[in-house]
């Protein structure tokens, strides 16, 4: 990566709106990212900064990975766009091909979005199409959980319950979403947990107090990421999941995964479904499907679900929905040659070798200045800050720019640090990682 910035004119701010940024802090002490390679980006300044964090949870396979380059580039030379409506490209079909290999069970029916809030907002209406075929009209509540993050469309932040993303347009919610299953986050009972906690199953009994309020008949779906990661790395309990997917048989509601985060090799598998023995009915994707090089998404859908649907018609389109860029083929050429990454180098047989390392690294800061708890799985770790008096999230920020100037960039929600770096890290760059942490905790204090 060159370090030559000199002869770069100063850039303008004031035109760009970014998003969920505080923007005038920002533009008083703009980081600015000009290239990537591997495990580091460089900034504006010429300075290396190790990427603790994926990009936002996205560049699994690490930066700028010749094959998936090589990819994007032959694939807009050849077929720059080409329209989804009523015709498509060989490279929809081959990826949809590869990723219904991929997915647990018989998930093996895949429709293509841009983002992970496209895909929950399909994932949603796919759900409603579904029940509305079967004749199943009752079936209109979804029911989501709190600190769920599920994207920033109107049906994501419906769904979703972080309740900064849904508080300015609370009387503009999607109807019958008003129902949110407890955090799986026992900061109590779990304290420095290491793996699934384990305490917290009951949690999901939650939703057995729902079908009795609301009636079974009621609810179309419950939807759940199998770990949150944007709320602060919550980690689920040890039988959890397994007594949602119970209870959701049980009454005849489907259960969505919300894997934008979780898949393609964060926790150590293909998808957390397959870390978790818990198979969905749905699950939406994106992220690492295309290593963040192109913006792209899925909705992974079992078989019988897409048949209900497009059997439900006698001809003409069965589903109204879709994108102008859905299975773009840069899009698909990215995904392709990421998927082919994953494979030829092992990368989530690596994230999941690497990941007792890895869990003993960040437990290493429990005793670290304001450190109140340490979660982890997989390559993906939590470390909860105490909050400063009257300023929740002015900590974390703080440790957030001191140490992204030190060279090592990392992500915080609040006052908890997350950390997911790419899957080809070392062993040499974990220590740099969690030392950077420990030395930016005693700094900030």
């Amino acid at each position: 990566m060159s370090a030559d910035h000199s002869a770069r004119a100063p850039l303008a701010l004031d035109s760009l709106w970014m998003p969920f940024t505080a923007n005038r802090a920002f533009k008083r002490a703009p980081r600015v990212l000009v290239s990537a390679s591997d495990m580091h980006y460089r900034d504006d300044a010429g300075n290396e900064v190790l990427d603790a964090t994926a990009g936002l949870w996205c560049v699994n396979a690490g930066h700028c990975r010749p094959q998936i380059v090589q990819a994007i580039q032959q694939a807009a030379a050849t077929l720059d766009y080409a329209p989804g409506f009523s015709m498509s490209h060989p490279a929809q079909f081959e990826l949809a091909e590869r990723l219904a290999a991929l997915a647990p069970g018989n998930l093996d029916r895949v429709f293509f979005t841009n983002s992970g809030s496209e895909s929950v907002d399909t994932a949603l209406k796919i759900v409603i199409a579904y029940h509305s075929a079967r004749g199943d009209h009752a079936r209109r509540r979804f029911i989501g959980r709190v600190r769920g993050y599920h994207g920033v469309g109107f049906g994501g932040i419906s769904v979703g319950g972080i309740e900064n993303n849904r508080r300015v347009f609370a009387h503009h919610l999607l109807p019958h979403t008003n129902a949110h299953l407890p955090a799986t986050h026992g900061l109590a009972e779990n304290l420095f947990s290491r793996g699934q906690p384990s305490h917290g199953a009951h949690l999901a009994d939650a939703l057995g107090e729902m079908v009795d309020t609301y009636g079974g008949e009621s609810i179309a779906a419950v939807i759940v990421e199998p770990l949150a990661g944007s709320a602060g790395v919550l980690v689920p309990p040890v039988g959890y999941l397994e007594r949602l997917r119970s209870l959701c048989d049980e009454h005849g509601i489907l259960l969505v995964f919300d894997e934008v985060i979780t898949g393609f090799g964060r926790l150590g598998a293909a998808f957390g479904a397959q870390r978790f023995a818990v198979t969905p009915d749905l699950m939406t994707i994106a992220k690492g499907m295309t290593n963040g090089a192109v913006p792209m998404g899925a909705v992974l859908v079992r078989r019988d679900v897409h048949d209900a649907v497009v059997n439900s018609v006698d001809g003409g389109i069965e589903f109204f929905h879709g994108y102008t860029y859905s299975g773009h083929p840069l899009a698909c050429a990215a995904a392709l040659a990421t998927l082919d990454v994953y494979v030829s180098e092992g990368l989530f047989e690596r994230a999941r070798s690497l990941a007792p390392y890895w869990e003993n690294a960040v437990h290493s800061l429990c005793t670290e200045p304001n450190v109140i708890d340490v979660r982890n799985l997989g390559l993906v770790a939590g470390i909860e800050l105490s909050p400063r008096a009257g300023k929740v999230g002015a900590r974390g920020a703080d440790i957030m720019a001191d140490c992204f100037a030190h060279g090592l960039l990392v992500r915080v929600t609040g006052d908890t640090i997350a950390l997911s770096p790419p899957l080809i890290v070392n062993e040499s760059q974990i220590d740099q990682m969690v030392d950077g942490v420990r030395a930016a905790l005693r700094r900030v204090t």
